[in-house]
């Protein structure tokens, strides 16, 4: 109790006393063995002091504790409350992992918070609670000894810095085969589960304007819904049983091809990954789900429009490396050796695909593990899928970008036309020349 208090309740036993000396409250213990003196007694004495005290004195004893509470949440209250040392380094822990999300991490502005999260796995704290309420369900039907969010935690920072399954082992305190399991889980929840939800063909009415008008604003061409590209994705260990070196690519090692159509956002809207690295890109393609539905009509663009009599229907835009089709438009020339009209289509078209490239070097930077992939052959088509998965996650929530991972120039050959495919590449080059003078025409009317 306060001292002032402490004051006012002896004035008050002073009083009682005074008014009633024959009950007195606090007595020697022979006189309260004598005669003691009970609450029931006092509201029943004739006398008016003892209900006068208690009644003083609870008033007293609220105001003194209202008093109380009033000052401790004042002063929870109050402002630039220091915020709370790191973490120790090193320590990976269940627990110092816990205080990082609950006792941490509230106490730090948002964009610190971010800044301290993207460092640790990839992305900012919302992004990752958004991945971790979406697998969570998939995860706990798992049975998996550690909590859903930890278990994300651990493979998005071996994700975001490449570390191996052993490094990731030791650090965290576990056994290297229950990293590789729980990592072989979350990726391939990520690339199942996720993968419909964030990587989507722009069928839709709304987004299929927005992405043609985007491109437009890039390239001056009309129409374009996408840009294609290949990369390969390096294997740390080489591969074993490979007598064909099947897995050598271009740049003379080990890796798995990589294949992704991104639109103006660079936003993923298809990804396949089904061939070694030493596969041509054109080959990969015909080989992809994309190619069978586009030449089957199973994907039908209902934005259409004319350009010197011809029907334009959206398309993607590619290098040289790709087949030229009636929906994928590829250069000209790759040595700018073609008409005015036909190098500047192959410049705009090529400042249309280097939304791709960017992407990819943007994948490449945010999860480092694409870099030089260290898990099994078997198991690096999902873990690459879920690398995309979370790079659309990352530019929809509209994530710093970081540095972009550049490879090393591509020098691949011109695609050949199959015979299977020469009525798309009639009607492609027709719609390619009509493209090229129109836009010739358009820009040197300016």
């Amino acid at each position: 109790m306060e001292e002032a208090f402490m004051a006012m309740l002896s004035h008050l036993l002073h009083l009682q006393n005074s008014l009633d000396p024959t009950s007195t409250l606090f007595s020697s213990a022979s006189t309260s063995s004598q005669s003691s003196t009970t609450p029931s007694s006092l509201l029943s004495t004739s006398s008016a002091a003892p209900l006068l005290f208690f009644t003083l004195a609870s008033l007293l004893s609220f105001l003194a504790v209202n008093r109380s509470s009033t000052e401790s949440s004042s002063s929870s209250e109050s402002p630039s409350p220091s915020p709370p040392p790191p973490l120790p380094d090193g320590d990976y822990s269940v627990a110092a992992f816990r205080a990082l999300t609950t006792d941490h991490i509230w106490s730090l502005d948002a964009p610190l918070r971010d800044a301290r999260w993207r460092s640790l796995y990839g992305l900012s704290y919302p992004v990752f609670i958004t991945v971790v309420d979406k697998l969570k369900p998939f995860i706990t039907a798992s049975n998996l000894s550690l909590p859903a969010d930890y278990a994300v935690a651990m493979v998005l920072s071996r994700l975001a810095h490449g570390c191996s399954a052993k490094t990731l082992a030791s650090r965290y305190s576990l056994d290297p085969y229950l990293i590789s399991k729980i990592t072989n889980m979350v990726t391939r929840l990520l690339a199942t589960k996720l993968y419909p939800e964030f990587i989507k063909i722009p069928v839709g009415k709304r987004r299929l304007i927005e992405t043609t008008q985007g491109f437009e604003e890039l390239t001056s061409l009309p129409n374009i819904c996408g840009a294609i590209d290949s990369t390969p994705v390096k294997l740390r260990r080489r591969t074993k049983l490979n007598p064909r070196n099947i897995y050598g690519c271009k740049y003379g090692y080990d890796a798995v091809l990589l294949q992704v159509v991104a639109d103006h956002k660079k936003i993923f809207w298809d990804v396949c990954v089904k061939a070694p690295g030493g596969e041509d890109d054109s080959s990969h393609f015909r080989d992809s789900l994309l190619y069978k539905r586009l030449t089957s009509g199973d994907i039908v663009w209902e934005k259409v429009i004319n350009i010197r009599g011809h029907h334009v229907r959206p398309y993607i835009v590619g290098d040289w490396c790709y087949p030229l089709l009636s929906f994928l438009m590829t250069p000209f020339s790759p040595n700018g050796s073609g008409t005015p009209p036909e190098n500047l289509f192959d410049g705009m078209l090529m400042k249309g695909r280097s939304v791709v490239v960017e992407a990819i070097g943007l994948l490449k930077a945010r999860w480092k593990i694409l870099q030089s992939l260290n898990v099994g052959v078997n198991h690096a088509p999902q873990t690459i899928v879920a690398c995309c998965v979370l790079h659309n996650l990352c530019q929809i929530a509209r994530e710093p970008e970081p540095e972009i991972w550049k490879d090393p120039d591509e020098a691949g050959t011109p695609a050949r036309v199959l015979e299977s495919e020469r009525q798309f590449y009639y009607y492609g080059e027709s719609l390619r020349q009509a493209l090229a003078e129109d836009l010739h025409q358009r820009l040197s009317s300016r």
